[in-house]
């Protein structure tokens, strides 16, 4: 009887040291940290905002995204305020160089392009993804974009294979098999007013899942149409989730969206899981093709495999199918966000659109086009990147510091997110002179190293070590559907057009693009 008191007395002790402990923590992270990392970066100079207790800036982040979405802007390029105005307004009012808060968080917004160029070029693996920053990140940032060190060198050796040239030629007759469904579904619904109106953004996101669905799984796009319409769900909940301040170890718990998300990815493994087991099988007998993409790269691991006797050469089955998650989603959604795009700006700009024809018709005819003068299309390549410039498929690349890193004279704590937002710096007059907002293809007639007053500022792919492995798939799919679009159509901006650029991971029209496409 003597003991119970004290044992109680013990445990209540224990407790109460234990909340305080916690209490501490959480006043750390959700105050005192913040306040004195705000301290440290005023400190050298940098202008920015005040933090303000656990949101930080993303209620008025949240405001101005509402405000801009709330309303369509003029037929015109400048969409940089509206793509994402928190950052662009940044900009504006501190510099090329501040900060902000995603919540708890440091932001440092860079447009610098010495200070770009040596956060890109970064060859240490000292910058991290954001979706190491945030958890949520994850459902979104799979394969190869998100490992650092070792494992990224090892699946960035396994996969490059994947996309030299020479094994991009053989996805070409994918490429045009695609191109010839879709033009000719569009043949078909041109009536008696000989033209057809319709809104061209759904139907190429179709059509650049198709050929992801052929070019990297061999298989057609019924296939994997419902891995998209789980993609496009995850994105959502993801992009909804980021918006608000995360609290550690929230993700643990069963929410809805937690749940959602958990739900959506398991579905999207286990049909990943059927398409990479069917090629296992055919692989046995001898039987598969290397000729798309899933082929090549289990080609380059069972390679890794063979040179270097180690199971650790290669990747899992687990790892394969997260690189697949990452050849739909950037695969398709990109690239429809750039086809969508030059097609509305082709619209905008006939003349352009003139000139990009009688260059396909002078290389190709009405023949297929095949790799040789795909590469000889200079207008249609210029087109291209000034499209990239004005609209580029992601507006806006995140990295993370996981120490105390210093880039030029800036010292940034660990934890820092950077915040480069390549629209912003694809629209400053300081590279790209006063008509930085009007559509200059010749900008880019002698190449990308003489468009603008700094290479750096012209990044859509990003570029060092880190660029994307898939811009040069990207670009021979844009030219083969510009090609043969080109010689079966004209087409314009229709009356119900409302020009509405936005930011939903990549930069994407927020009421559609419908046009009329006349046939030829």
């Amino acid at each position: 009887m003597f003991f119970v008191p004290y044992s109680w007395s013990t445990a209540v002790w224990a407790a109460a040291g234990l909340l305080a402990a916690s209490a501490a923590v959480a006043f750390n992270w959700a105050w005192w940290r913040p306040r004195r990392l705000e301290r440290a970066l005023r400190a050298q100079g940098l202008r920015g905002t005040t933090y303000r207790f656990l949101s930080g800036d993303l209620p008025e982040e949240g405001r101005l995204n509402a405000e801009a979405l709330s309303k369509p802007m003029p037929l015109c390029h400048d969409v940089a305020a509206r793509a994402v105005p928190f950052l662009h307004r940044a900009v504006s009012e501190f510099g090329s160089t501040s900060f902000s808060w995603f919540g708890t968080i440091p932001r440092i917004t860079v447009t610098d392009p010495d200070l770009i160029n040596e956060i890109l070029l970064d060859k240490f693996g000292r910058f991290g993804r954001f979706g190491r920053f945030h958890p949520l990140g994850r459902f979104l940032s799979t394969g190869v974009i998100s490992y650092e060190g070792a494992k990224w060198a090892k699946h960035r050796r396994i996969l490059n294979p994947a996309f030299h040239a020479e094994k991009l030629k053989r996805m070409l007759p994918a490429f045009s098999a695609c191109c010839s469904d879709l033009v000719s579904r569009w043949e078909g619904l041109i009536g008696s007013e000989d033209y057809c109106e319709l809104d061209v953004w759904p139907q190429l996101q179709y059509f650049t899942g198709d050929v992801i669905s052929r070019a990297a799984f061999g298989s057609n796009y019924e296939e994997g149409r419902r891995i998209f319409q789980l993609l496009s769900q995850v994105a959502d909940l993801v992009i909804n989730a980021i918006q608000s301040v995360y609290i550690p170890g929230y993700r643990f718990l069963p929410t809805p969206t937690n749940n959602k998300l958990k739900a959506i990815n398991n579905q999207i493994g286990m049909l990943l899981k059927d398409i990479i087991k069917r090629r296992e099988e055919v692989l046995k007998i001898g039987e598969a093709s290397s000729d798309d993409l899933l082929g090549l790269l289990m080609e380059s691991n069972m390679k890794q495999y063979r040179e270097h006797g180690d199971k650790d050469a290669g990747i899992t089955i687990e790892e394969v199918i997260a690189e697949c998650r990452l050849f739909y989603f950037a695969g398709q959604e990109t690239t429809s966000v750039l086809l969508t795009w030059t097609m509305v700006v082709l619209s905008m700009h006939p003349d352009w659109q003139t000139r990009a024809r009688e260059e396909v018709l002078q290389i190709f005819g009405q023949g297929k086009p095949e790799l040789d003068g795909l590469n000889h299309l200079k207008i249609v390549t210029m087109i291209l990147y000034e499209v990239l410039r004005l609209y580029p498929p992601v507006p806006l690349m995140r990295r993370g510091t996981y120490e105390t890193i210093k880039i030029g004279n800036i010292t940034c704590p660990p934890g820092s997110l950077l915040a480069l937002p390549v629209i912003s710096i694809h629209h400053d007059p300081n590279f790209w002179g006063n008509n930085a907002h009007e559509f200059k293809p010749e900008r880019f007639a002698e190449g990308i190293a003489n468009a603008s007053k700094d290479q750096v500022a012209f990044f859509p792919f990003s570029r060092g070590p880190r660029v994307c492995i898939g811009q040069n798939f990207a670009l021979l799919e844009s030219k083969m559907f510009l090609s043969m679009l080109l010689q079966r159509f004209s087409f314009e901006l229709s009356p119900a057009y409302t020009h509405a650029p936005r930011l939903v991971v990549t930069l994407q029209p927020q009421y559609g693009a419908p046009l009329r496409l006349h046939k030829l």
